[in-house]
């Protein structure tokens, strides 16, 4: 109970009816603090220290070699079908033997990710380290994707 202290007036000495918002705003701060501490426990994340890049975007080729991984494990090498023994030597003949250039591999969405590590190896033994691993873009997924993200935050 709060007390007022000014003697001039006709009430000297009786209570005062005004809030008293010290209390008040002890509260706040404290709760403050709180969301403070628990807001960055309450996200998900995974801590990672990302490493920056300073790499140019490389142009695209005009013919770019695409290998292709059918649903049957078959491999084709642009338009034409190739087996993994002359792979090769038919990327040789294709990209005039320059390793350097980026092979494009695309593979049926039934064929097991092992078999896919499999022609990657074979395509390195022979020499070609970049591959580019094709997909097919989905803006309706996409955002769904994105919506279910953001709703998932926001819970």
């Amino acid at each position: 109970m709060a007390v007022k202290l000014d003697s001039g007036g006709e009430e000297s000495g009786g209570e005062v009816s005004e809030i008293n918002v010290t209390p008040f705003i002890d509260v706040m701060l404290v709760l403050l603090i709180i969301f403070m501490v628990a807001a960055p426990l309450s996200t998900v994340d995974v801590p990672v220290d990302l490493p920056t890049s300073n790499a140019v975007p490389q142009e695209r080729p005009d013919e770019p070699v695409y290998l292709t991984i059918q649903e049957d494990l078959s491999l084709s090498l642009g338009e034409d079908r190739i087996s993994r023994d002359g792979l090769g030597a038919g990327l040789d003949a294709k990209t005039g033997s320059n390793r350097d250039e980026r092979i494009f591999l695309r593979a049926d969405g039934s064929v097991p990710y092992s078999d896919i590590m499999d022609v990657m190896n074979t395509l390195r033994s022979a020499g070609y380290l970049k591959i580019g691993l094709v997909g097919l873009e989905d803006p309706a997924r996409a955002e769904a994707a994105a919506n279910a993200a953001s709703g998932a935050a926001g819970q």
